[in-house]
């Protein structure tokens, strides 16, 4: 096989004297598109005679809850792709420069940079090289050297390849610690358009048996100690975003059937880079759109978190998120009759429904109020986002501002509000002099805007 490193047979020994930003550009250019790695959600201590741990608060490619930035090395085994997918920068038809790694090399380069602290784990994928089997040997290759010759016992996630044999994913599923098979795009028509050599019942099918050994080895684990762990952090998927026409709400409902069919750990949503000319796809140059995928992903928080169901967000008459409100308060100003809330007396997922109390905070509050009633000041001290929640809540049957009409009679006071205080209004949006309505079809180009920054650290907080 061809490689990067035939260039320079001394690539690890000469690994010092090169940037370490230049080593990760080349070894993740051809996996940029793949967002579909996240924390590790497993927890292994270190062994003797083996290198390396995981630890189940987070190896991924950006920052942990708890504010650490971490990382893994991100790459593909090959770009050499036999498919023609329409949307992919590594299509067969693709003018591009190919490359692909031994499983020997992957190994060094892992145990190089992990030696030298760059990296937490690894996060393997691959163009389908000759066929679906093949591919997934090569994959195994990878993981059985690193586990058995090299020792490493650190974070390992590893895509499975649709269309493999059962036995080669059972056997990976044996050595790593997640696994993934990307359902690409939304639905079974897109893909039927894009990516006509992709079926959906041919990803779907590594996805059930990854589920199944789950369970399965659970229940080994319950009654046997000594049962190896079989993908122990879970699985996750990857769905491409803004390549076909799809609405927010058919995309919502696939994520909903994935978790409640599939107990997936995590959907992730990318946003579509225009990489390829092609009549079927968006024309290029044009932007991605982030701030879709950043809705897409609060929504998707909503589902996992906070007890919300797909069709609680949006429906067939209102198919796309407001581009002005995250998910949580437009379903708020969509159902004020629901508000306002007693926090001494609310149960937990009513007070999660509340715009400005996350998880933490709620959890907070619940323990709090088993010893005093709470007032406007203590919710603030256990993190709650006033300027939001003031609107929603009521504490011992008073609010915070007096209101002197019923809250639905409220609903344009409480919106200029919630947009004056420029939480969540990008200043483009601004600028443009849009309202609080509910997003029109028209109003697409306003989600290729960039996600403001408070609402970056408020997701890392949970507190939407």
């Amino acid at each position: 096989m061809q490689s990067y490193m035939n260039k320079d047979a001394n690539y690890i020994d000469n690994f010092q004297n090169d940037s370490i930003q230049n080593k990760l550009e080349i070894l993740s250019a051809a996996a940029r598109y793949d967002v579909a790695c996240t924390s590790s959600g497993s927890s292994r201590r270190g062994k003797k005679g083996m290198t390396g741990n995981t630890h189940i608060s987070g190896i991924c490619h950006s920052f942990s809850s708890d504010g650490r930035c971490i990382s893994l090395l991100k790459i593909l085994l090959s770009n050499d792709c036999i498919y023609d997918c329409v949307y992919c920068q590594n299509r067969r038809s693709n003018d591009i420069r190919r490359a692909s790694f031994t499983p020997e090399e992957v190994c060094r380069l892992t145990m190089g940079f992990y030696r030298r602290n760059y990296i937490e784990g690894l996060f393997l994928s691959s163009a389908v090289i000759v066929n679906p089997d093949y591919t997934m040997e090569l994959l195994y290759q990878v993981v059985r050297k690193l586990r058995e010759e090299y020792r490493f016992n650190g974070y390992i996630h590893v895509k499975a390849i649709p269309g493999a044999s059962n036995d080669l994913i059972q056997k990976v599923g044996f050595l790593v610690d997640r696994m993934s098979a990307n359902l690409e795009l939304p639905t079974a028509e897109g893909l039927r358009n894009l990516a006509p050599s992709k079926s959906r019942a041919a990803i779907l099918r590594p996805m059930r048996q990854i589920q199944e050994g789950i369970v399965q080895n659970k229940h080994e684990l319950a009654i046997y100690r000594h049962v190896p762990s079989f993908v122990p952090a879970g699985q996750s998927t990857q769905m491409i975003i803004g390549a076909t026409p799809d609405s927010d709400y058919e995309i919502m409902q696939v994520s909903q059937a994935l978790y409640d069919k599939f107990a997936l750990k995590r959907v992730f949503y990318s946003a579509y880079v225009a990489v390829n000319e092609d009549k079927k796809l968006p024309a290029l140059g044009m932007q991605t759109p982030l701030l879709r995928e950043h809705r897409l992903y609060q929504a998707d928080w909503l589902l996992r978190f906070y007890g919300f169901r797909a069709d609680e967000l949006l429906s067939e008459k209102t198919p796309n998120f407001n581009v002005l409100f995250d998910p949580k308060c437009n379903w708020a100003l969509n159902h004020l009759e629901e508000f306002p809330v007693e926090i001494n007396k609310a149960p937990y997922y009513t007070l999660l429904r509340v715009p400005g109390i996350g998880t933490v905070s709620a959890r907070r509050i619940v323990q709090a109020r088993k010893f005093q009633n709470l007032d406007f000041d203590d919710l603030r001290k256990l993190g709650v986002v006033l300027k939001r929640a003031v609107y929603f809540i009521l504490c011992s049957g008073r609010r915070m501002y007096p209101f002197s009409m019923p809250l639905s009679m409220n609903e344009d006071y409480i919106c200029r509000n919630l947009l004056d205080g420029g939480e969540r209004l990008p200043d483009y949006i601004r600028e443009a002099g849009m309202n609080y309505r509910q997003m029109s079809l028209f109003d697409d180009v306003q989600m290729e805007l960039p996600v403001p920054e408070d609402e970056r650290k408020m997701n890392l907080l949970g507190q939407i």
